[in-house]
């Protein structure tokens, strides 16, 4: 984990402050409400962003896991997050241009394609002809990079094609940050 850090550092120096075992994820779950009994997560997980592992701002996401579900992810996960969710709806309403040269450019055509929860329709507000009409249907924006087991294995060539990887990302992060200028997190 710290040297993905200083590998990310190299291009976003927000995260470098950072102390790896604060932006891991607990392997033990919680069972109390669920079928499946087995009491740990299979997979190693992390979030890095310039606040640890808050789901916002976006950041660097890992997941390991056992054989071929390793992935590397970034964006806005949490569509829990209603005001989120209409801060950057709102931002792709004022900067579409600035969002379609993000996700048609070649390098991050190259690894990624924008998923996340959407909608059936362009929710009532926003303009159903609004050029980027198919992303305000979303109610979080992000990114997969899926990674073989065999990549994983060799570490020195699965941190350097993961920094590479996120370093793809930044643009999208970037935008999305911008457009979360300002969002609270609920209070617990």
């Amino acid at each position: 984990m710290q040297e993905l850090i200083y590998g990310i550092g190299e291009f976003d120096p927000s995260v470098l402050h950072n102390v790896p075992k604060e932006l891991t994820f607990k392997l033990v779950r919680d069972t109390r409400f669920s079928h499946d009994k087995s009491p740990y997560n299979p997979s190693f997980r992390a979030h890095i962003s310039s606040l640890g592992k808050l789901p916002i701002p976006v950041g660097y996401y890992l997941m390991i896991k056992p054989n071929d579900g390793t992935f590397l992810g970034g964006g806005l996960f949490a569509d829990m997050f209603s005001n989120a969710t209409a801060m950057v709806r709102d931002y792709i309403v004022e900067h579409p241009d600035e969002w379609q040269g993000i996700i048609s450019d070649a390098e991050f055509k190259k690894y990624f394609a924008v998923k996340g929860t959407a909608l059936k329709n362009v929710p009532s507000g926003y303009d159903k002809e609004h050029p980027q009409a198919e992303y305000l249907k979303y109610k979080s924006w992000y990114l997969e990079y899926f990674m073989s087991g065999e990549e994983v294995r060799d570490s020195e060539r699965f941190l350097k094609k993961s920094v590479e990887i996120f370093k793809a990302m930044k643009p999208f992060n970037d935008y999305l940050n911008r457009a979360l200028k300002g969002f609270k997190m609920p209070a617990r």
